[in-house]
């Protein structure tokens, strides 16, 4: 069993094999901690995976006879408090005390690196990494479509600098193409510059609405469209003047919703950038013999296997004028160029699985082997997000209405305290619960949104948390001046506590799986685990009227259940409150 303590217990697996005399001992960590009886065990050996012969018609008393010899040999120690057997199992249970005392040292230690520093990432090489998320399309107000990618973009970037990685942020915004054109060619029709001043997205939007319009009843609108973009790929000063302040307003905005949301960015880019450098692009893969022309005049890239163009990139308009991956691939070439990067990660709705399969086989056929490195992670749709008003549009409305609601709930819950700022710990508990809705099912999946789910208090929602922190927070406040941090662990051996320090100690193993698949899933199923562990035992192990002995080991411990719950949902994205 050395092999299995080695560890100290700091990052203990629920399942663990190892080699033993041409055998695979198969150790499983116990599940009967969760229940809230005596537990039974904490590992268990199925001696099964020990004996060679794996006929089927081994005798069951045979088996139990073997069991039951096994665990005659093996002896207690200071990790291991008492061994037994089961049905074909040795059952292990640890020493309580030593628990108790390895994970909340630990946990006071490491502070918002527990976890981070387990031996499961000793190992984890230290990269440069570009995620690339959010990228709305300016001068339009902030759409909800783009809610997913920031806020799944946030939590990649948030792990991964966690981890240890050099990780830069990139919005790579919509800001070049026809609808410019369109837009630029309204604005001079029918724009107010009154109007863009005091509210410009909004007018720019009403603007875009009134054009599109006008262009399906007026031909001449649409030429003048055309000439407007043209104009613009020109470097015409006057219309790259009038772009360049539709694209300052919307970052404007755009950086003030980032600031609601809790998100950053590194660099602020756009397709803009690489109008000019895309027809470099072109050069290249015409030079490398990659560029083949259509009868429509358009220029393609061949994937086929066979190289027979059954599957094809457009990368050139007839007219010579580059494309969406046309840009994409210049500026995947540039970044590389620029920061050096190990990995780039692109984080866009499943709907653009084929355009980055694309992008990434087409750098590989330029030459270029750290294609193999960039990685796109897809997510679903959400349906049904509508607000009082109705069917939802714009991010902001979103935010507002979650706002509003939880406003509303705080109101008239006999539970809810006088608050210094409702307002912003309203938003903070909204914007979890929008945060824990969307990450708790698979990202590729599709999902159904419901308000009255959405911000339940009880059950599994972000509101849950916050609660569960704010509360947890609370019972810190009010026993600050007396807190001690030498405890008696002996005092910590109840079920309900023996539960919660369990689940601490498994924090690292889930940091792991999001690490390695990159879903928030696994963060999200613990802290909502955590933060019902925790809510038992601050109903059966109370503080308030115990010894204080018992007390302080008792507030120690919903100490680090705080912790640790904090750091996981700083990780997602949430700001942690501390009082509702």
């Amino acid at each position: 069993l050395s092999g299995l303590h080695s560890r100290s217990l700091s990052t203990v697996l629920p399942s663990v094999s190892i080699d033993f005399s041409n055998s695979k001992l198969c150790f499983t960590q116990s599940q009967y901690f969760m229940s809230f009886s005596r537990p039974v065990a904490d590992f268990q050996l199925f001696v099964g995976s020990v004996i060679e012969d794996k006929s089927s018609d081994r005798s069951k008393p045979d088996l139990q006879l073997q069991t039951q010899r096994l665990a005659e040999k093996l002896k207690c120690d200071t990790v291991v408090s008492e061994i037994s057997t089961g049905p074909g199992t040795v059952n292990f249970t640890i020493n309580r005390e030593l628990l108790a005392k390895t994970v909340l040292q630990q946990v006071f230690k490491d502070g918002s690196e527990y976890g981070i520093k387990s031996e499961l990432f000793s190992t984890l090489p230290r990269r440069k990494i570009i995620i690339e998320f959010s990228s709305p399309n300016i001068a339009k107000k902030f759409h909800v479509g783009h809610l997913r990618s920031t806020i799944i973009g946030n939590f990649v970037a948030n792990l991964k600098e966690a981890l240890g990685h050099q990780v830069t942020r990139i919005n790579y915004l919509g800001d070049w193409g026809m609808q410019f054109g369109l837009l630029g060619a309204g604005f001079q029709q029918f724009g107010n510059e009154e109007e863009l001043q005091s509210n410009p997205l909004q007018h720019l939007f009403e603007v875009y609405v009134q054009v599109n319009k006008a262009a399906e009843e007026d031909e001449n609108i649409k030429k003048l469209a055309q000439d407007f973009f043209r104009k613009l790929e020109a470097r015409d000063q006057q219309t790259l003047s009038m772009w360049q302040r539709f694209r300052d307003f919307s970052i404007e905005e755009y950086v003030r919703i980032y600031k609601r949301l809790g998100v950053h960015f590194d660099e602020y880019s756009g397709e803009s950038f690489y109008q000019e450098k895309s027809q470099e692009v072109l050069k290249m893969l015409d030079a490398k013999g990659l560029l083949q022309k259509t009868i429509k005049g358009t220029r393609v890239v061949d994937l086929s296997e066979k190289r027979d163009l059954s599957l094809s990139s457009t990368v050139m308009r007839s007219d010579g004028t580059s494309l969406y991956i046309t840009r994409d691939l210049a500026a995947a070439i540039d970044r590389m160029q620029k920061y050096n990067c190990d990995t780039m990660i692109y984080v866009t709705d499943k709907s653009q699985h084929t355009h980055f399969e694309q992008l990434f086989q087409i750098l590989k056929l330029m030459g270029y082997q750290w294609a193999e490195r960039c990685q796109h992670v897809s997510f679903g749709l959400v349906q049904g997000m509508k607000t009082r008003k109705g069917e939802v549009v714009f991010l902001e409305d979103v935010l507002n209405e979650a706002r509003s609601r939880m406003l509303q709930n705080m109101a008239s819950a006999k539970t809810s305290k006088e608050l210094e700022n409702p307002l912003e710990t309203a938003e903070k508990i909204g914007l979890a619960a929008l945060i824990i809705q969307d990450f708790k099912g698979l990202l590729s999946s599709d999902y159904q949104f419901s308000w009255d789910r959405v911000l339940q208090s009880r059950g599994d929602t972000g509101v849950f948390l916050q609660y569960t922190h704010a509360r947890l927070h609370s019972l810190e406040q009010m026993y600050r001046n007396g807190q001690s941090t030498d405890i008696n662990t002996a005092c910590l051996q109840d079920p309900q506590a023996i539960s919660v320090l369990q689940h601490l100690l498994r924090y690292d193993e889930v940091l792991y799986k999001s690490s390695e698949d990159l879903q928030p899933k696994h963060i999200v199923s613990y802290l909502l685990m955590l933060s019902h562990l925790a809510a038992v035992a601050h109903k059966t192990l109370p503080v308030k009227g115990s010894a204080p002995e018992l007390a302080q080991a008792r507030l120690r411990l919903f100490q680090a259940a705080r912790s640790v719950l904090a750091n996981g949902m700083k990780l997602l994205g949430i700001m942690p409150v501390t009082q509702m």
